[in-house]
């Protein structure tokens, strides 16, 4: 399982560059259109004295863009003939590092230093898009923003509001963590080769701090796991192992809803309830 998610990693979007094709067996699809890339840097703003973290850079189309707006850049590819390349294309820029790793295996927190929060970019892949999204969340007090392009349906699951037919537990954790906005969407005929969906890039700002504080945070991405993992179900059914009825009272939430009829404060009035249950177990 773990060499499949790392071939994933290796689908990612960058310019033209006659030494590196796109190779199949990676499902790699490398953004060709300049006038996406020059979109995407216009979303991110890169100025002198940021600190950017650009997560699959591909062959660079983004990278250079980055590098010439002076902010210092660290760059993390798995593809190891990528990263060479990179390495080799950018020697003279002193400000630009690159790591040949898997993101789901570097700690975002290693590269933050100093006052200024860390300005995240990249083109996620789309089979592993939720797991990378999940990873940097967990590092989010070191961030200032993130821009990602993905899958437009995760985007879309991303974004949605409560009451939307996308809405689930990528919206909740999303929503609690950080302000989305979506930006913009990008054609199929953008990339080399085409990938069978489209895409979208979207933007993320951690909250300082988040407006609806979990007591535990933990808590809370269990509770909003396991009620979507059954959404099918009344609350009391599929958190029955994590809160019981009295619980529920406490929190002021109806054991028989289902969970997309619930707001962000719902869940996380439930997981305080059954944390602070915990703690008072264990007193």
């Amino acid at each position: 399982m773990r060499s499949q998610v790392k071939d994933r990693m290796r689908g990612q979007a960058s310019g033209a560059s006659p030494s590196q094709r796109p190779r199949k067996r990676f499902g790699q699809h490398f953004l060709r259109d300049s006038r996406q890339i020059e979109r995407i840097i216009a979303a991110v703003a890169p100025r002198p004295g940021d600190h950017c973290v650009e997560i699959g850079p591909g062959d660079g189309a983004l990278t250079l863009l980055l590098a010439k707006s002076g902010c210092r850049l660290d760059c993390i590819e798995l593809d190891r003939d990528l990263a060479a390349q990179l390495e080799s294309r950018f020697a003279e820029h002193e400000r630009v590092r690159v790591h040949c790793r898997d993101v789901l295996d570097f700690d975002l927190a290693t590269l933050a230093r100093g006052g200024n929060g860390l300005r995240v970019i990249g083109n996620l892949p789309y089979n592993i898009s939720t797991p990378v999204l999940f990873h940097v969340l967990k590092m989010s007090r070191h961030i200032t923003d993130m821009t990602f392009m993905l899958q437009r349906e995760v985007v879309d699951r991303m974004a949605a509001p409560l009451g939307n037919r996308a809405y689930g537990r990528l919206s909740v954790m999303l929503a609690y963590h950080c302000e989305v906005e979506r930006l913009f969407d990008v054609a199929p005929q953008a990339f080399q080769p085409r990938p069978r969906v489209d895409s979208a890039v979207v933007g993320l700002r951690p909250h300082r701090p988040p407006p609806l504080p979990a007591f535990d945070e933990s808590c809370l991405a269990d509770v909003v796991r396991a009620a979507f993992g059954q959404r099918r179900k009344a609350l009391r059914n599929s958190l029955g192992r994590l809160c019981g009825a009295e619980l529920f009272a406490q929190a002021g939430v109806d054991g028989n809803a289902r969970p997309e009829q619930l707001g962000i404060a719902d869940f996380v009035n439930i997981s305080n309830a059954i944390a602070a249950a915990r703690e008072g177990r264990q007193a």
